[in-house]
């Protein structure tokens, strides 16, 4: 993987913070042709520095009112019992995301739901009804103090 130069760490400054500029807007914003601007953003993407182009939605506009951070206990930490765990998290429509951690917990996960009945029919379905599921601990978040996912170059 070819290393990083300024013009590249500058367009990926600017682009974690708006992804639809123009390759004319961020030419000028980082003194290069738009041509060069394009060239480089296909091999940033090429390389998978940059992961994906999204658009990130406001859970609450679709209803979704409850986030919750889960921290799960398995019974069972072979391989195939965490693999299998993976993929049920992957299926499930309220993870927004799945971590496989070290420490005390297994996994911790992000849940969006309605409200706090959903949460518990979640919880029910893919915690309470999973065999491997030893123990899991909700935290219900109150505010979204800081949320992001721009890296520091």
């Amino acid at each position: 993987m070819q290393a990083l130069d300024e013009y590249d760490k500058k367009i990926l400054q600017y682009i974690q913070k708006n992804n639809r500029l123009t390759a004319q807007e961020l030419g000028d914003l980082v003194n290069l042709s738009s041509s060069a601007v394009q060239r480089r953003l296909a091999r940033l993407r090429e390389n998978k520095i940059i992961e994906a182009d999204i658009s990130i939605i406001a859970p609450s506009t679709i209803g979704l009112t409850i986030t919750c951070i889960v921290d799960i206990i398995l019974a069972d930490g072979n391989s195939k019992a965490l693999e299998k765990f993976k993929d049920s998290m992957r299926k499930c429509h309220e993870v927004m995301q799945c971590y496989f951690v070290t420490g005390t917990y297994d996994f911790v996960i992000i849940v969006n739901t309605k409200d706090m009945q959903h949460y518990e029919s979640f919880a029910k379905k893919w915690l309470m009804d999973d065999p491997n599921v030893k123990h899991f601990y909700t935290h219900v978040i109150m505010d979204k103090v800081k949320v992001g996912y721009d890296v520091a170059i």
